[in-house]
């Protein structure tokens, strides 16, 4: 993950011009080139499709849109786009600019949020989840389908991990999962998932 701007973007000139690109979030001003490979984008889609079965065999009006931009503030010229973003169809009236353009700014709507670890692992670790915490977002999964976060994060040995953390007050609580160990999701009842069931071949 790379800045590649000199010069600071305003948030709406981000939207303007990267809205639809997938490659690309901004933080503090900073365009970010998320720069996915091949088996990172293979751990997002079998994701996105285990989370897809649950949604629907619970019949919950929730969906994965294709694309969807995250400000957690109104301060900072941040916009995050998570590799899968769950959101509650009922709830998307509320949201001031989602008529226009893919972009959430209040986290009720939010019901998952789930970021494929890359070499940036210290932002998903760490700083995403203050920022999804402030918005409230009730489960934040990190896919850690490497093992690259940091000893403090993932233990020792260092190893593929998934990071179910769950929102408590204004806090994550955090279960890890390795191979073998079936996944449970407070948000998602009906998930029937290992590790194993997502990992690059």
């Amino acid at each position: 993950m790379t800045s590649v701007l000199a010069q600071p973007l305003t948030l709406e000139a981000f939207v303007a011009q990267y809205s639809e690109d997938p490659r690309y979030e901004l933080a503090d001003g900073e365009l970010v080139d998320m720069e996915p490979t091949g088996p990172h984008e293979a751990v997002g889609g079998k994701l996105a499709a285990r989370i897809s079965l649950a949604i629907g065999e619970a019949e919950l009006p929730w969906f994965i849109p294709r694309t969807c931009l995250i400000r957690p503030s109104d301060d900072a010229a941040t916009a995050r786009r998570p590799d899968i973003v769950v959101l509650d169809e009922t709830a998307l009236a509320d949201e001031p600019l989602w008529e226009r353009q893919p972009v959430i700014t209040q986290g009720q709507a939010v019901k998952l949020v789930v970021e494929v670890v890359s070499t940036n692992w210290e932002t998903d670790y760490a700083r995403k989840m203050e920022e999804y915490a402030v918005l409230g977002i009730p489960e934040y999964w990190i896919a850690d389908f490497r093992g690259l976060g940091g000893v403090a994060f993932i233990g020792r040995p260092k190893q593929p991990t998934l990071t179910v953390c769950r929102l408590a007050g204004d806090e994550y609580e955090q279960v890890q999962y390795r191979l073998g160990e079936n996944v449970s999701s407070p948000t998602l009842p009906d998930l029937k998932m290992r590790l194993d069931d997502v990992m690059p071949r």
